[in-house]
């Protein structure tokens, strides 16, 4: 039980930081990287690891509460930074700035979580049920192996697709995925943190 709530909080607090540090595009070895790339991996072990000890129901569950969640944070940090500010205390520009969500991005960003968390989701039963229940760490290579270049592309295309060059979000697409694919293999051993609840 413990295990489940640490994962799982573990898992929305990773989604958040994720979509927040998404607002900025940064360079990393001549490639575009959406910031959110260096949390948002973790995502997919963590849900990994709330599927082995709650359950595909569970798993479910979660990734839509985490989808509802950021959809309240964007509209929290928009009608945040359309209040007027306190002048008494100075202009404050500087959160809206930052923080006013971009919609495109926050759209793309919980479509390609919600799409690519349920293929991730998908492809760890399948493995369980169709393939073994052995070499726990395959099933999360698997099924990130699966779910990461989708995500990749679908965030991506949808948030910049039109908007930016096409060799800058084949860029980011790449980016995405070398980064997710390095953060899969140094997170594989996390699977073996917790025990199963009775895997379906």
């Amino acid at each position: 039980m413990i295990a489940a709530v640490v994962v799982s909080a573990s898992y929305v607090a990773a989604q958040m930081m994720a979509d927040i540090a998404s607002l900025r595009i940064v360079t990393m070895f001549g490639l575009s990287i959406d910031a959110g790339t260096f949390v948002y991996p973790f995502t997919f072990t963590l849900r990994d690891l709330v599927h082995k000890v709650a359950g595909i129901k569970a798993a479910r569950a979660l990734i839509v509460t985490a989808a509802v969640v950021n959809l309240l944070m964007a509209l929290l940090f928009w009608f945040v930074s359309v209040l007027p500010a306190d002048l008494a205390v100075g202009p404050q520009v500087a959160f809206g700035e930052v923080l006013a969500p971009v919609w495109r991005i926050v759209i793309a960003s919980i479509a390609a979580e919600v799409i690519s968390e349920m293929i991730d989701t998908e492809s760890y039963r399948l493995w369980v049920q169709r393939v073994t229940e052995r070499y726990q760490w395959m099933r999360v290579l698997v099924s990130n192996s699966v779910s990461v270049p989708v995500d990749s592309l679908v965030f991506a295309w949808l948030a910049f697709g039109g908007m930016l060059p096409a060799d800058v979000v084949w860029s980011i697409v790449l980016a995405n995925v070398l980064i997710k694919g390095a953060v899969t293999l140094i997170s594989l051993p996390a699977i073996y943190l917790v025990q199963p609840a009775g895997e379906e």
